[in-house]
């Protein structure tokens, strides 16, 4: 009975794959959380301007896109196993390019490649671990593989203060990404295919695949392996010779509507701005050194890690839909105290092209070319004032980077960031992925989550390269505000479109 099910451990078997298999999650988050430390060095070095940063932090996504799209075909007709194995080798060639890249060309390159694995890995990983889980423990498992991803980017903020005034710490940060996919690729040999797909394979015969299908689920210490089986036979054989026109079927459409809503929500939010950029909307709050800024990243993304492993223990459950429909609501009113705070912080005048166009102390500072004159309460050229540990002609006015009576509102906004990032670990930013693995049969299980992870990656792409220009042009407090205005109608889908799926297989869904 499901009683006794419930009551069955988790093998240590199944925990092993779903962890060797979920290094492609940590190198996802790694590689996305890296360049928010690295970028403020990068940046110095290459001399690169705002759209040339926008083009590094985005072409990551860019890639991503390419890589998410082709896994869903690839996964299908290949299988999970050699597109994990490929998202590894794409990994590592990607860390080698950056680490040694020579100019912002061969990075940005580098970048781009980074980004199709990790479009292959935010495909394949989830939906691997959830066709090889019990029904009871697939929520916590797929979770899971978002816990690597918060790993990832928790590792990548304390590499990046680790480096922080190295030299060539940059490079270190980037070379780092190479060490995981070299364990996956050594752990390979023991990664068994997924059952689900080896029942529904054209090569090999019949009777073979059974076998290997059987042998793995066995290994789960699983009860009811031929009840298991026999009805993933039948889901096979139910929706064989499918293909992506097939999406479109009445039947499939509002499953596609709710994977693809759930998907662009999950960056129309507007979080990975808060992975990317952090360190530099730190900045823009009032943490004007470096060192400060990517400290607190760090205390950013270990809220993200923390918040996850609280989704494991709760996602199966409360369930799916509850949890969203509490926590976007949630996101929503973070995003409006992060907007309410740089408007005290920095105003609500949009970029100005002179610096003597600024009326505002945080707004001045917060442009990097302009320091604020006390004296005269006036914004000026940083080459035109003399500051504090600078270098400059002492007869200059006396500038500064810091604003009077400002310390408790960046608290604030530190604290309305971290409140935001632990409502958005809770659910956005782990049930997308698990409703995209449950919701489609077998044979468009793959080719649904390639669309569905490319429609992710595409409003991450909108997001990462059109923050700063954002905020250039309705400033930071309006772009908080835009991305809760967002929350707001990703809750209305959520309540409208969304399904529970918690506690059904993958066959009765």
């Amino acid at each position: 009975s499901q009683e006794d099910e419930e009551e069955l451990p988790i093998s240590w078997y199944v925990l092993f794959i779903a962890m060797l298999s979920a290094i492609g999650g940590f190198l996802f988050g790694y590689d996305t959380g890296v360049i928010s430390g690295a970028m403020l060095y990068v940046e110095e070095e290459f001399h690169l301007n705002t759209l040339q940063v926008e083009l590094i932090v985005g072409a990551t996504t860019l890639g991503a896109i390419f890589g998410g799209f082709s896994a869903g075909w690839l996964s299908d007709r290949l299988g999970r196993r050699p597109v994990t194995f490929t998202s590894s080798l794409v990994f590592l060639l990607g860390a080698l390019l950056m680490a040694f890249a020579p100019g912002y060309e061969v990075l940005l390159a580098g970048r781009f490649i980074v980004g199709i694995g990790v479009g292959l890995a935010s495909m394949v990983v989830p939906t691997y671990i959830s066709e090889v889980s019990p029904r009871q423990y697939r929520g916590q498992l797929v979770t899971m593989n978002v816990l690597m991803i918060t790993g990832g980017q928790l590792v990548a903020y304390c590499v990046s203060a680790g480096l922080s005034g190295v030299p060539n710490g940059w490079r270190i940060m980037f070379g780092i990404a190479g060490v995981p996919p070299i364990i996956q690729l050594v752990g390979m040999p023991f990664l068994p295919e997924s059952p689900r797909y080896l029942l529904r394979r054209k090569r090999g015969s019949p009777a073979d695949n059974t076998a290997a299908a059987r042998r793995m689920l066995t290994r789960r210490i699983d009860r009811h392996v031929e009840a298991e089986l026999e009805a993933i036979e039948q889901a096979a054989i139910l929706t064989a010779g499918t293909t992506y026109a097939d999406l479109l079927r009445p039947q499939y459409r509002r499953s596609l509507l709710v994977a693809c809503g759930l998907q662009a929500f999950q960056q129309l939010s507007g979080f990975n701005t808060a992975m990317y950029y952090s360190a530099s909307i730190l900045r823009m709050s009032g943490f004007r050194d470096k060192q400060s800024a990517v400290t607190f990243s760090i205390l950013v993304a270990a809220t993200n890690m923390f918040m996850t492993l609280v989704a494991i223990r709760y996602v199966d459950r409360v369930g799916r839909r509850r949890i969203l429909l509490y926590t976007v609501i949630a996101m929503a009113v973070g995003l409006l105290l992060l907007g309410m705070a740089f408007a005290f912080l920095l105003g609500l005048r949009p970029y100005q092209s002179h610096c003597e166009a600024y009326t505002h102390c945080g707004a001045c500072v917060g442009d990097d070319r302009c320091a604020y004159v006390a004296a005269v309460q006036q914004c000026m050229p940083r080459d035109r004032v003399h500051l504090p540990d600078h270098a400059a002609s002492r007869a200059l006015p006396l500038g500064t980077l810091q604003c009077p009576h400002t310390a408790g509102w960046s608290w604030f906004a530190l604290a309305a960031l971290i409140f935001y990032v632990a409502s958005y670990a809770l659910g956005l930013g782990n049930v997308p992925w698990l409703i995209q693995s449950e919701l489609f049969p077998l044979a468009l299980r793959g080719r649904a989550g390639g669309v569905a992870t490319s429609v992710n990656w595409l409003g991450n792409l909108i997001i990462s390269v059109s923050f700063l220009s954002l905020t250039h042009a309705i400033t930071a407090a309006g772009t908080f505000w835009l991305y809760a205005s967002l929350g707001v109608v990703a809750w209305w889908f959520v309540w409208r479109y969304v399904p529970e799926t918690a506690g059904r297989t993958l066959e009765e869904l």
